[in-house]
């Protein structure tokens, strides 16, 4: 389960709340709306792999077309 803490309660025992994120991630919120998380390394670093980049076609250069056209599996 998520925790969710206040700004202002993570500013003050940030150690706590460090050693909570490894377990689980900690929302934290600010003005009562959430808008940042504190998560494990390990977890950021799986998300990134799986964050995949997309590019409009039209803003591939022709060289680069062409690459992409000559590349084989």
């Amino acid at each position: 389960m998520t925790s969710t803490v206040t700004a202002a309660a993570v500013s003050k025992n940030f150690g706590a709340y460090q050693d909570a994120a490894v377990r689980e991630p900690v929302i934290i919120t600010k003005n009562g709306r959430p808008r940042t998380v504190l998560m494990a390394y390990e977890d950021y670093l799986r998300l990134a792999k799986r964050d995949r980049r997309v590019d409009l076609t039209v803003a591939i250069s022709d060289d680069e077309l062409a690459a992409i056209e000559a590349s084989t599996m």
